[in-house]
């Protein structure tokens, strides 16, 4: 994922065994901006592209932004910079 980044970005991720997937985006406040992926997903790499889009397909300002990746069984949460 090259960060910063405009206008768009990629998540990849390994899926090592049948999982439901949650990929959100929050801003800084912690306000979800957008849900790009809930769902069961089977092994393998993936890869998710946020286009700098909220829910209602609007652009969202530059500023620092964080992905939360949620499985069964893992989680985590990286920053992310969007220049505009």
């Amino acid at each position: 994922m090259p960060n910063p980044f405009n206008p768009t970005t990629v998540v990849a991720f390994d899926v090592p065994q049948p999982t439901h997937v949650r990929l959100a985006i929050y801003d800084v406040s912690g306000t979800l901006i957008r849900t790009l992926l809930d769902q069961q997903l089977e092994p393998g790499h993936k890869r998710v592209t946020w286009d700098g889009k909220d829910a209602a397909g609007g652009d969202v300002a530059s500023g620092v932004y964080f992905y939360r990746l949620e499985t069964t069984a893992f989680s985590s949460t990286r920053k992310m910079i969007l220049l505009r």
